[in-house]
């Protein structure tokens, strides 16, 4: 069992957990990730690694409540556990010292797995510049925690409401136009905003990195699931990444494969538990908790 050291409520939706995960902190790496379980009868969860601390043997994992396994986890309380936790799964970044500048971009909660990434990229002596994006204000996530370890940071918001009105391609492009020598770029987000990186990077011949998130079962490269296409490979998202040359990468392919259990996770979201009907408490009395 590995106890909640700490819940946080960074935004609607969007919960920030400390985890007490000793052995993974001790060897956890930018870029890397973690797969989880509630309880005996929960789905694996891929989640990118946000942060940890050797010291503490703790480890941060961010995630948005969007279907019914992340609902289930952010129903958990400081001081109550999760059942199952592997990791440090996949590579790490590529990290070292004179690479140059680095624009490290977040796009919504991918900007908290970019903030160890950008941390050891600067900690290494490059310059890093980077990019947060966010529909509002209101969702923007870990703008202190990104200044701190930023030369230089741009913030986006599609309504215009903080920052500079539009996409991180936009604050990319102004980069772009105003000459500056991008030695790498890194993106973190959702398919679509990596795919609009990898396509304005393109022209430049600017080297891209993503980290890819397709559906994941074991981590370790037996299941397949996560396959990927990469120039004329298939690659395993777990062991071969998470992280790719975005310039080569079938976003298309991704997209699609993304969407496999679209009608299944809805079902599930929506479900009304019948054990919550007759006034049982779930986590408690009930032991249904998936049906």
């Amino acid at each position: 069992m590995f106890k909640i050291l700490k819940k946080q409520v960074l935004s609607p939706g969007v919960l920030l957990f400390d985890l007490e995960a000793p052995r993974i902190a001790k060897k956890a790496e930018p870029g890397q990730f973690v797969i989880l379980r509630v309880n005996d009868e929960g789905e694996r969860v891929p989640l990118t690694i946000a942060d940890f601390n050797r010291d503490k043997g703790t480890i941060t994992i961010i995630f948005q409540e969007v279907g019914a396994s992340t609902q289930l986890l952010g129903a958990l309380n400081e001081g109550e556990s999760i059942l199952d936790l592997v990791g440090p799964l996949g590579k790490k970044t590529h990290i070292e010292p004179d690479m140059g500048t680095i624009v490290c971009i977040g796009g919504g909660i991918g900007v908290a797995p970019v903030y160890p990434i950008a941390r050891g990229l600067k900690q290494a002596g490059n310059k890093v510049i980077s990019i947060m994006g966010a529909k509002s204000k209101e969702i923007l996530i870990f703008e202190d925690e990104m200044k701190a370890v930023s030369d230089e940071v741009y913030v986006t918001t599609d309504d215009g409401s903080y920052g500079i009105k539009g996409f991180v391609t936009t604050a990319l492009q102004q980069l772009i136009d105003k000459g500056v020598k991008i030695a790498e770029v890194i993106a973190i987000g959702p398919v679509v905003m990596m795919r609009s990186v990898a396509e304005a990077t393109r022209p430049y011949s600017i080297p891209t990195v993503v980290s890819l998130n397709p559906i994941m079962v074991d981590g370790t490269g037996m299941c397949g699931g996560c396959r990927v296409q990469i120039g004329n490979e298939s690659k395993f998202a777990c062991v071969d990444g998470p992280e790719f040359d975005a310039h080569q990468v079938d976003f298309k392919g991704l997209m699609m494969r993304q969407r496999t259990y679209k009608t299944q996770e809805a079902q599930e979201k929506d479900h009304v538990c019948r054990c919550e009907q007759q006034g049982l408490t779930k986590g408690a009395d009930c032991e249904c908790q998936s049906h």
